[in-house]
């Protein structure tokens, strides 16, 4: 197990180059298993989730492996339909395969996926997706086994817009008789990505970015090639969270103001001032933090969960009171206990987090319970004063590329370390 040793109060200054999106790699390497022909996925973040799933891929049959920044993945010789239970643990994007494996065998095994434990992430809504385009499915010892020996296209409703459920119906649909349409369907910049990289294979998709997607199933061969997937929305706003908390100046390159709007409109709240300029974005911050009274996540265009804990952190140390609901999932406050020994002030009651700021955080040891959590521990670490230490950095590791240098680079005291 590895940690960092952080000591606190820098301001940070300089730019830092967002890597390329986790949620966009992760499902466009399981559509990879779509073609016979290579894929090349242009600057794939070197983060424990991607190279998870680049071990899946392996288990199945595929050639895949990093070829410098790149990851490059020949599916030509896949042979299994099972993901391993023990790699199936690790990820919980295991779970993206199924769409793609029914399409390519006709049949697909997969234990229950791991990951952060936030609370229920049922895949029900994938199944019954799934069910919909006549895939048979039953469960048994922990597994998911699904058989179709044709995927028909249909009409499919999901209950709420699930990002994942709505990946997984269109690398299914692709591949069935018909035409799909997903209705009620996620709107994340990240399923238009996949639209893009699916698009550009040769298949046919639209609507991605609305709450209806279309998708016209083709049983011709597809296309491998290269592809640049777009810039992880939430490394960004991680990094602009850590700006305005420690103060100074930073400028995140690669990334679209568009996509994290919801983020930056309370950060101007809170008194930061931000300009954009093409794919780059200027935060600064050099007066007081000033509370917002409410921050409630929602699926997209809302606020992100996935940036809920970093701005909880930050409301800790902004002048007057804040509630931060989280309506996505119900365990996502696991890290506030680890908050508080650092000085902060959170009362948890149901989905909502009742914040009173203070002046400063307090340096303290405390432990990395899940990804995002574990980057407001981080944050939190960086505004503190004295020495923290942030252990079982494995969390953070799943989503931030090169974190501690990217840290480093704009001013940060911050070292891993073995425990």
């Amino acid at each position: 197990m590895e940690k960092y040793i952080i000591n606190g109060g820098n301001k940070l200054y300089g730019g830092v180059k967002i890597q390329t999106a986790k949620n966009s790699v992760l499902p466009i390497l399981a559509a990879a298993v779509l073609t016979d022909e290579k894929v090349r996925i242009k600057n794939a973040p070197c983060i424990s989730d991607v190279k998870n799933m680049v071990r899946i891929l392996g288990s199945l049959g595929c050639r895949a492996a990093y070829e410098g920044d790149d990851i490059v993945i020949d599916s030509s010789a896949a042979d299994c339909h099972e993901v391993p239970r023990t790699l199936a643990h690790e990820l919980r994007s295991s779970v993206f395969l199924l769409g793609p494996l029914i399409a390519r065998f006709g049949r697909a095994k997969i234990a229950y996926p791991g990951g952060c434990d936030i609370g229920l992430r049922p895949v029900d809504l994938h199944l019954n997706g799934l069910k919909r385009l006549g895939v048979k499915i039953r469960e048994s010892n922990g597994y998911i086994l699904c058989e179709c020996p044709g995927l028909r296209g249909n009409e499919i409703m999901l209950d709420c817009p699930s990002v994942g459920a709505t990946e997984n119906i269109m690398l299914a649909a692709v591949r069935a008789e018909g035409e799909t349409v997903i209705k009620n369907a996620a709107r994340e910049p990240e399923i238009e990505d996949l639209q893009k990289f699916l698009n550009s294979m040769g298949c046919k998709v639209r609507g991605a970015g609305s709450g209806t997607i279309a998708v016209q199933g083709t049983a011709a061969k597809l296309r491998g090639g290269d592809y640049q997937p777009m810039a992880d929305r939430i490394e960004a706003g991680t990094f602009l969270i850590a700006a305005a908390m420690c103060g100074g100046e930073i400028v995140a390159e690669g990334i679209s103001s568009e996509n994290i709007s919801s983020l930056l409109h309370k950060l101007r709240e809170n008194g930061c001032k931000i300009h954009t300029k093409n794919d780059k974005i200027i935060l600064k911050r050099d007066g007081p933090l000033i509370s917002v009274k409410s921050i409630e996540t929602q699926p997209y265009p809302g606020f992100p969960t996935d940036l809920q804990a970093q701005m909880t952190a930050l409301c800790c140390i902004c002048r007057g009171q804040s509630i931060v609901t989280e309506n996505l999932f119900e365990t996502r406050f696991k890290y506030v206990p680890e908050l508080c020994k650092m000085g902060a002030d959170i009362t948890v009651a149901g989905r909502n987090a009742f914040v009173r700021g203070r002046e400063k955080f307090n340096g303290a040891t405390v432990v990395a319970c899940d990804l995002r959590g574990g980057a407001a521990l981080v944050l939190a670490a960086l505004a503190a004063e004295g020495r923290s230490e942030v252990l079982d950095i494995s969390h953070t590791d799943r989503g931030y590329g090169m974190f501690e240098y990217k840290l480093r680079s704009l001013g940060a005291d911050i070292v891993r370390a073995a425990v």
